[in-house]
């Protein structure tokens, strides 16, 4: 395995249970990728995801987790000064939209009607296998029971694995088992021809409500105004099976992980490079590390950039070229804030919308320059965990979505920029002027070279076109015994989707690489 991140994670322990002596190596010093936590003077910050959906893709494979459920997914804020809270219960939802546009709520729930209609028909073939190869078993049961069973899961309540059957609807279940099978209409229910914004446009004569569902593109880092609309399918996820918190913070997960691989016997070297993946014409014979040790191995699993595979571990120019044609993601530039006193009213989640979200967009792929008018996300986990702050202060995670590469281009320094975010908040209700004991920022450089991350994407190719989706790097490498698992990856970023990338490449060497008894042992690290 090449890479620890948590799509590795996943895949690496399903493969141990099956049977297989895995190792896996890890340049940095933890496991978990982008799963990480920056900590300074007793505040904590979550450097990538902050909130966990799909938790049964974690749980169904006995990783331990002490789950939040929120009751407020996120609060959105306009230009105007006007504010729409997202809620568990999707009616709760529409009414809310009802109050912020009256008659809209009745378009809110026809979206979310066809949000998961969407999800429906992605289990069955987007979200089941590789769109190169045979379609797999889908990596969960559509509709089943709520993270940790019928006796837990429950609205500020633990669910502590691990658990068995299927679990959440979506996103538990071991492949295999009477599962749903692709249907003829779901590929035109997945990829109709229309944008994500064209998709909220048919729903929603409300601007405000548009951009709203524009948001979900950036899940992917994509424009609204070029992304599929499949990606309208994440609020059947939000509002369908909940949004999460991981009591401690989303790295936990990780740490949950990697217990996991212990238990199961996979060997993790940490701190060590692999420079070279080794084939001959037909299939993969082992990799390379930066010492210059070369490891025999029958299958290699990356677990990184699909750019840096077909780069430098297995130089392949075609391939290479094909990727370079899907653009890169968006990245992030994060500004980690050491807040003091607390926010009355601030809730866990909340987006302050820039004034005009296709010049916004614009800016970041097409000018390729932040945003002068930026949205900004804000993330205060001290609302939920006093663990992550000192007490009677916040720690605030805020992103804003910038272009991937090099902000020595930008035409604004780094520092400066985290300035006119900061006025550009204070104009919109989030003044924190006298109040910060101390601000860190990443850039994309950072998310570059800590991650090796293509230009600091934080997605790997962008997602342009109704048929985006499909044209990921697959799992299947070209030789055989080499299988891509990640965010750049089929089927995409984020901790489900690479969750769901785990299971497929593991059905698919399931499939390649057939074995009879499990392997007891422990890992050595």
């Amino acid at each position: 395995m090449v890479g620890g991140g948590v799509g590795g994670m996943v895949t690496a322990l399903l493969l141990a249970r099956d049977g297989h002596d895995v190792r896996i190596y890890e340049r940095l010093p933890r496991l978990g990728g982008k799963l990480a936590e920056h900590r300074r003077d007793g505040f904590t910050f979550s450097i990538g995801p902050s909130l966990l959906t799909l938790p049964g893709l974690f749980l169904d494979l006995g990783v331990p987790l002490d789950l939040l459920e929120l009751d407020e997914l996120c609060r959105y804020r306009f230009a105007d000064g006007s504010t729409l809270s997202t809620y568990r219960d999707p009616e709760r939802t529409a009414e809310a939209v009802d109050r912020l546009a009256p008659g809209e709520g009745r378009g809110w729930r026809a979206f979310h009607r066809w949000a998961e209609r969407c999800l429906d028909a992605s289990t069955r073939t987007f979200f089941a296998g590789p769109p190169s190869g045979p379609v797999v078993e889908p990596p969960f049961r559509p509709r089943g029971q709520r993270p940790g069973g019928p006796a837990g899961g429950e609205p500020g309540r633990s669910a502590d694995g691990p658990v068995g059957g299927s679990a959440s609807r979506p996103g538990g279940g071991e492949p295999g088992g009477d599962l749903p099978r692709p249907r003829p209409g779901d590929l035109l229910t997945v990829a109709p021809a229309r944008t994500l914004h064209g998709l909220a446009s048919r729903f929603f004569r409300d601007a405000r409500l548009r951009q709203y569902v524009g948001r979900y593109a950036t899940y992917a880092g994509s424009n609204p105004y070029r992304a599929p609309a499949a990606l309208g399918c994440v609020p059947a996820i939000e509002h369908g099976d909940g949004g999460w918190y991981v009591r401690g913070g989303l790295p936990r997960l990780a740490d949950a992980l990697a217990a996991s691989l212990d238990k199961a016997g996979v060997e993790i070297r940490l701190e060590t490079e692999i420079t070279e993946i080794l084939a001959d014409g037909e299939r993969v014979r082992g990799v390379r590390t930066a010492l210059g040790e070369v490891v025999g191995a029958d299958i290699v699993v990356v677990n990184a950039d699909a750019a840096a595979l077909y780069g430098r571990l297995l130089p392949d120019r075609a391939r290479l070229r094909r990727i370079a044609r899907l653009g890169l993601s968006s990245s992030a530039f994060l500004m980690l804030a050491a807040v003091e006193g607390r926010t009355e009213g601030l809730p866990h989640h909340s987006v302050v919308f820039s004034g005009d979200y296709r010049r916004e967009f614009g800016d970041i792929f097409d000018r390729r320059r932040p945003p002068e008018d930026p949205t900004v996300y804000i993330g205060c986990p001290a609302v939920a965990d006093d663990t992550q702050a000192p007490a009677g202060a916040e720690s605030w995670s805020m992103l804003v979505n910038v272009p991937a590469g090099d902000p020595a281009r930008w035409p604004t320094p780094p520092e400066a920029y985290a300035e006119l975010v900061l006025d550009r908040l204070a104009s919109r209700g989030h003044d924190l002027s006298g109040r910060l004991r101390f601000l860190d920022l990443l850039t994309p450089a950072d998310l570059r070279d800590r991650y090796g991350a293509w230009g600091g994407a934080i997605y790997g190719g962008a997602y342009g076109g109704p048929l985006a989706p499909f044209r990921r790097p697959g799992n299947r490498g070209p030789r055989r015994g080499l299988y891509l698992v990640g965010g750049s990856a089929h089927p995409g970023g984020g901790l489900p989707l690479v969750a769901m990338g785990g299971r497929i490449v593991a059905a698919l060497v399931r499939r390649d690489f057939p074995r009879s008894a499990p392997r007891p042992g422990r890992a050595r690290r």
